[in-house]
Order: structure tokens, then sequence, then C-alpha cells
């Protein structure tokens, strides 16, 4: 009687756990669609869609700041294809941004591209280094030839993401 009340006990505590995220328990079935508590686990903490700028007004927003805590939106443009360790965003007029995810703690899809995406972190202007781009080249499953023509860093503006909230096509 015992090993039972032990084995049940136990596996209550799993699924409590499996249905938790930052503390909250998620119920699906009580949740409006993409509320903060129910969103895709491994993205990050938890956050909603309210506030948001489109991404790309971002730059504008940016010229006179060098860093920038802000909620943005957008289109998901492609994803890293080694573990979806970052995805670039739509700025318009041919122009992309790379986010990043803090502390390297959750990751995307690898089949992100062309999703509508809601962000949550801090907007900054960096210089990539050639090394670097290379490398998100290659992630990105360019040719050597194609990575091997990349011989200068970029400035260009970044984004790490705390948060990210993915929809479906």
């Amino acid at each position: 009687m015992k090993r039972t009340f032990v084995v049940v006990m136990m596996i209550g505590c799993l699924l409590n756990l499996a249905t938790a995220q930052n503390g909250k328990t998620c119920d699906p079935s009580k949740e409006k669609p993409g509320a903060a508590c129910c969103a895709k686990p491994g993205l990050g903490v938890a956050m909603t869609k309210d506030g948001a700028t489109d991404a790309k007004l971002l730059p504008a927003k940016m010229k006179t700041e060098k860093e920038l805590f802000v909620k943005i939106k957008g289109e998901v443009v492609a994803a890293c294809q080694v573990k979806g360790c970052w995805m670039t965003a739509d700025l318009g007029n041919g122009q992309t941004m790379r986010i990043r995810f803090k502390d390297y703690g959750f990751f995307v899809p690898k089949d992100s591209g062309g999703k509508q995406f809601y962000a949550q972190g801090i907007a900054s202007w960096e210089t990539t280094s050639v090394a670097e781009l290379q490398h998100y080249a290659e992630d990105a499953g360019k040719s050597k030839t194609e990575i091997d023509k990349i011989k200068e860093p970029k400035k260009e503006l970044t984004f790490l993401a705390e948060g990210v909230i993915l929809e479906s096509k």
C-alpha cells in the first residue's frame, strides 16, 4: 500500500512539473491561444504580444540610441540551420536584423522562416567580426565560396531576446 501511494505521488509531481512554466501551472484549455503562460516551452521568459513595435520601425527608433529595451514583432526571414540558436528579422528595404537568445538559453525551430514573431529584449548597435559573420553564414548553410567572400566586419542592428513567441504559418 505504501509503495502504491509513493508511486502515485511521484507520478502526480511529474505531471505537475511537466505542465509548469516559470512557476505557473499552464492549462491550455483555460487560456487564450498565444497566452503568455502557454507560450511554447523553450522560448525564454513568459511574455505577451501587447505593445510590440513593428521591427521595421526599429532602425528609426535606434538612430539616437545605443541600446534600447523593447518588444518587437515582425517576420522571421531565416533561422540557424544547425540548432535554431538565432534568427533574422525583416527590417524592410532588403535589410535584416539578427536576433540571438539570452544566455543561449533557448532556440527556435529551424523552419521558423516566414513565421510571425514577437520578441522582448535589448536592441543595440554592434560591430560583428568577420569570423562571426562567416560562422553565421556557415550556420545558414551558405557555400564555402559565399563564406570566403566575407572580408569586412559589419556594423549592424542586433537584438538579444529574453523571450520569443512564434505564430504558426
